[in-house]
């Protein structure tokens, strides 16, 4: 997939475990794992805010955007 979350640079540059923003953000801890690990297929904006709140970032840090084919079939959009 050409967006990629970037979840485990973020925490290690804040020095926050994952247990921690579990805590703050009130996601669960094998949500936020699916997320870290690129397997998430979506993130809810509220959850985006809330990471964003909790990590003092900017959306754009944890999310990038690789060209390149998406994975997976999404179908065709035009």
């Amino acid at each position: 997939m050409p967006v990629r979350v970037n979840l485990d640079r973020v925490l290690l540059d804040r020095r926050m475990s994952l247990t921690e923003l579990s805590d703050r953000v009130g996601v669960t801890i094998a949500n936020l794992s699916i997320l870290k690990t690129g397997k998430a297929r979506a993130v809810r904006f509220s959850t985006l805010d809330a990471l964003c709140r909790e990590l003092a970032c900017q959306p754009g840090d944890l999310l990038t955007f690789e060209s390149g084919p998406p994975d997976g079939d999404l179908g065709d959009l035009d």
